[in-house]
């Protein structure tokens, strides 16, 4: 019965709202991916990144990771009898993320396959999946990211990497490592009294049989402040020696199916990555093993490090792209004041000039993938690249951030609802420019590599001079940092102004290149000229923003 006044109480239509962004391939509509992924020397798996962009644009495959998000991790410390088990629990979508992850080879191919362009095909494979969640990148990559230190010490790489290597998935948390047909790897370094300086770590290793060295058993004591994705199989760590700091591969279960002293406190309630456990742990006659020289526990562990910045960079390259594409689609759907915002001449602005960030950004990332494939057989390469991943990885992330918000306030109320999912890569995009060293760290190391790695500065200037001639702006803009690396008062004070510059100037040298004209003048005008502004949408007149905007809009 209707309601005095009301001759028909219909349900209210619903109208103008874009439908979300799903079946679709991640793959074939981006653009500046596909020819990146050419490029760089990936071209021979343009099938299979086809294929699994197909399978990460599937409305299915985007629901498990806004599931994997709206259902964290829950830690289970005793079980009902007070036994203490020191179990994670995830949710289904977890698992089956991880499961395809590593199906998909994400944690192992440029090891498994040793054809040129394995790193970028990775590289390009894992942006796709990372736009899906970005908390199951973090087990793959440190599983990936462990191989070079494992192989400092060559029986616990026969031992341990058949399983690393492995594309099954195995989920059983209370079966020892070597029952197992496959392994993940975490690391926990950091401890809270020093952060990013692991030399002030206390954590204190004891050889067992008193003997010590490369490859012995010794018990730690200690705790570690962060320690990523606790339910691994393995962690690489550090702990003090009568030597300094050392290097170890601590398993979270002995050989005979006995749980190691590794005992978590509690898991992080966390701004983001809430699909992945992050927990304080304590180490209490945990055993573990030398990975390494004693003493040399940085040094042994760098390999993973650098290895984990590639994937940081690349991991926020994707999130922009998320990001980008979910703002194009409801631009291109959304109608406001008689047109189409994606016809509205500010709102083409805004979004050219994040399509051109994003490009630059894919074009950075995968340049710094290609550069891991060289360097085992080319020593200008490995100079190129340890330079150019800090660099890349400063700044990448940094630009992620306010790529992120812009895209998000192109869905106006909309961007910040959970339901959205804009608000979940707003609160996950910070993540990568801190984890595996923050921006400061990033500047420090680049400063690091020029001083002691003679040839890696002129290395990435050479790359950056390949452009010259193309655009008057990019020209202008590289004498200008050539003035400035010349330069060498107050290096350090002065490192993030350095970082910058190099880094426009790799990205404008990769655009002016490779890029359309319309994409690599607008980066140039807007990045490099001497009137550059600090927002975004305000590319300056003459850009054609439809070109711009086309080699990145989803088509569906």
């Amino acid at each position: 019965m209707s309601q005095p006044g009301f001759v028909n109480q219909q349900p209210l239509e619903a109208f103008n709202q874009p439908p979300p962004l799903e079946n679709y391939n991640l793959f074939a509509h981006d653009t500046p991916l596909r020819e990146a992924l050419r490029r760089e020397g990936g071209q021979w798996a343009e099938e299979q990144v086809n294929d699994f962009g197909a399978l990460m644009g599937r409305s299915e495959t985007l629901r498990l990771g806004e599931l994997a998000n709206r259902h964290p991790p829950t830690l289970r410390t005793h079980d009902r009898l007070g036994h203490r088990i020191d179990e994670v629990e995830f949710h289904p979508a977890w698992h089956e993320l991880l499961r395809i992850g590593i199906a998909h080879q994400h944690h192992s191919l440029p090891w498994t396959n040793e054809r040129a362009g394995a790193h970028v095909v990775r590289a390009a494979l894992n942006m796709l999946r990372h736009q899906v969640d970005e908390g199951v990148s973090c087990p793959l990559t440190m599983t990936f990211a462990v191989v070079p230190s494992l192989r400092l010490q060559p029986e616990l790489a026969a031992e341990w990497l058949p399983r690393v290597f492995s594309d099954v998935y195995d989920s059983r948390s209370a079966t020892p490592a070597s029952e197992k047909r496959g392994v993940l790897f975490g690391m926990a370094l950091t401890e809270r009294q020093g952060g990013s300086d692991v030399q002030a770590n206390t954590t204190r290793a004891v050889p067992v049989r008193g003997k010590s060295g490369p490859g012995e058993e010794y018990e730690l004591e200690g705790h570690k402040w962060f320690c990523s994705a606790p339910m691994s199989d393995a962690f690489l760590t550090l702990a003090q020696t009568a030597k300094g700091l050392s290097c170890f591969l601590l398993p979270r279960l002995l050989p005979d199916g006995t749980r190691n002293g590794f005992h978590l406190q509690r898991l992080k309630d966390k701004l983001g990555n809430r699909s992945n456990a992050s927990s304080e742990v304590e180490f209490r006659n945990a055993r573990a093993r030398m990975v390494g020289e004693e003493g040399c526990g940085v040094s042994a562990i760098i390999e993973m490090v650098r290895h984990t910045r590639l994937d940081c960079a690349f991991g926020s390259a994707a999130t922009m792209r998320r990001a980008l594409a979910e703002a194009l689609h409801y631009a291109a759907q959304r109608r406001a004041f008689g047109k189409r915002l994606l016809e509205q001449p500010l709102m083409r602005n805004v979004l050219a000039d994040l399509c051109v960030e994003v490009e630059a950004a894919t074009a950075m990332a995968l340049r710094l993938a290609r550069g891991f494939d060289e360097s085992p057989h080319d020593e200008a390469a490995r100079k190129f690249t340890r330079l150019a991943t800090a660099v890349g990885k400063y700044w990448i992330t940094k630009r992620a951030v306010a790529v992120v918000a812009e895209a998000l306030e192109g869905l106006g109320g909309n961007g910040y609802i959970e339901e959205f999912p804009l608000a979940r890569l707003y609160r996950d995009v910070p993540l990568n420019s801190i984890w595996e060293g923050s921006g400061n760290v990033q500047c420090l190391e680049m400063l690091r590599a020029v001083k002691k790695d003679a040839g890696t500065l002129e290395m990435i200037l050479l790359e950056i001079r390949a452009a010259h001639g193309g655009n008057r702006h990019f020209d202008s803009f590289t004498d200008r940092l050539e003035r400035e690396l010349a330069d060498s008062s107050q290096l350090e004070a002065r490192a993030r102004r350095l970082a910058e510059l190099l880094a426009l100037a790799l990205q404008g040298s990769l655009l002016v290149r490779h890029a359309p004209p319309e994409v690599s003048d607008a980066f140039c005008a807007s990045r490099l000229a001497g009137d550059a502004r600090l927002v975004f949408g305000t590319l300056p007149q003459g850009t054609d923003f439809g070109v711009v905007i086309e080699r990145s809009l989803p088509k569906i």
